[in-house]
């Protein structure tokens, strides 16, 4: 089995390295041009509009969920363990220079992720009583005049990726072995709580994100920003090595002797892509059922979310490890930066296996919301009760493989995913508009097709 994932990471590497890299930069950049740097023109309108769905958190503009809930169940999908573990491995794969790759994923990227969430809310469907349903699943059908086979294939990959085999395998892992719990019960447990939130739909879910994402986000900025400030002096040398080594292969001792810049560029991108969910499709489906009805308005939310999942999470815990040396430490990635916090803070053995668990399970949930939808839309009649018990012995199975094995797995599909969505937006680019409506008009009418949403959860 070790010697099979062997082949699957070499195999992961090729694919981002060759065609995952230039897909996404290429594609990020054209989206950036066409739009004219929305990302950066628009930016203090992309806060207010935030700012506005906070301070009006009842405001509903029609049918579905009201919009910051369905922005919390996404962030709580974007913001996780990833944040923490993957993306500072990608620094103890390629070295310091993997960060800034990671940067310009989210920059570019945050346009892909705009992208798909617009095309979800016009493409989206009425279902009866239910509000809105939508996501690639109906984009790739309009983009290929009415043809299913691309939607039913996007379906089976999010029906993988959908059951986030990784970041449960690190919860449970985690809280085992932290608290010497036995790893049987630490799953059932963790598995009845998934079902639970699944069971109240997107609302409950995001209901649950919204109480624990800025709670978990604030505490954890400000132990990062404690270092930051007891550190000031190693800042400017840790940002000259990050942009250092962004464009040369670095070697270092640790666990990346003699690695090159494409591994260094493959890693980042690879990474800041997981970290953030770039390409992935599930935001669109989260999205789409919000209650707004100009989609430029929701989609806007996208580039806020990514701003804050790379430019502060991630960005702050890969400081953290720099700062502190400890990405040179030959240790499993998801004690690096519980290591780094040790240094400053006490009890952070406790702290952090309770923080990790807060992250994986708000991810987890609404992967599997995601996943659930996309399994219904291949069968109305018997998709919910198929994937329960798929998604079950997935999670159940994964906890017992180590997350290394995890997350190669992960990746591969989430390419396919990539390459699929990124297909659908092309094909549909001349209905795109970056132009994000300020709050002076009144809402549109409604104007969605009817869709069969018979036994949808």
């Amino acid at each position: 089995m070790d010697h099979f994932f062997s082949i699957l990471g070499v195999f992961e590497d090729s694919l981002w390295g060759y065609v995952g890299f230039p897909l996404i930069v290429l594609f990020g950049v054209y989206l950036t041009y066409v739009s004219r740097f929305v990302q950066i023109r628009s930016f203090p309108l992309v806060v207010k509009t935030f700012w506005h769905f906070l301070t009006h958190k009842g405001e509903k503009e029609g049918e579905g969920i009201p919009p910051l809930k369905a922005f919390f169940a996404s962030i709580g999908g974007c913001v996780g363990i990833g944040n923490i573990v993957a993306i500072t491995s990608a620094v103890q794969i390629g070295g310091p220079g993997a960060l800034f790759w990671v940067w310009m994923t989210a920059f570019a990227g945050s346009l892909v992720k705009y992208s798909e969430v617009f095309l979800g809310m016009t493409t989206r469907h009425v279902c009866p009583k239910r509000g809105f349903r939508g996501g690639p699943m109906y984009i790739l059908e309009k983009a290929f005049n009415g043809s299913k086979i691309p939607g039913i294939i996007f379906c089976i990959f999010m029906c993988l990726y959908g059951v986030e085999i990784y970041q449960f395998s690190v919860v449970t892992s985690t809280l085992s072995s932290s608290f010497a719990l036995p790893k049987l019960w630490v799953t059932l447990g963790l598995l009845a709580l998934v079902i639970y939130a699944e069971r109240g739909g997107i609302a409950r879910i995001g209901s649950i994100s919204s109480w624990m994402m800025p709670t978990c986000i604030l505490v954890y900025l400000a132990m990062g920003g404690y270092i930051l400030v007891a550190s000031w002096d190693l800042i400017p040398t840790v940002f000259c090595d990050i942009f250092k080594y962004a464009f040369e292969p670095h070697a270092a001792e640790g666990g990346f002797l003699g690695s090159a810049l494409l591994i260094t560029i493959s890693q980042g991108i690879r990474r800041g892509c997981y970290s953030s969910d770039i390409g992935v499709g599930y935001a669109s489906i989260i999205h789409s059922e919000s209650s707004v009805q100009k989609p430029a308005r929701q989609a806007s939310l996208l580039i806020f979310e990514v701003f804050i999942d790379t430019f502060v999470i991630c960005t702050m815990s890969v400081l953290i490890v720099l700062l502190t040396g400890t990405w040179q430490l030959d240790i499993e990635p998801i004690y690096l930066v519980q290591t780094s916090l040790s240094y400053f803070f006490p009890y952070i053995e406790y702290f952090m296996p309770i923080f990790i668990f807060l992250l994986g399970y708000s991810t987890v949930i609404t992967y599997f919301a995601a996943g659930m939808r996309t399994a219904v839309f291949l069968s109305p009649k018997y998709g919910q009760r198929v994937y329960y018990l798929y998604a079950v012995v997935g999670l159940f199975t994964f906890s017992f493989v180590h997350s290394s094995q995890a997350i190669t797995i992960m990746a591969l599909v989430q390419l396919g995913l990539l390459i699929l969505n990124s297909l659908g937006i092309w094909r549909l680019r001349k209905q795109l508009s970056f132009d994000i409506p300020e709050f002076d008009t009144l809402p549109a009418k409604n104007q969605y097709q009817n869709a069969n949403c018979t036994h949808s959860s």
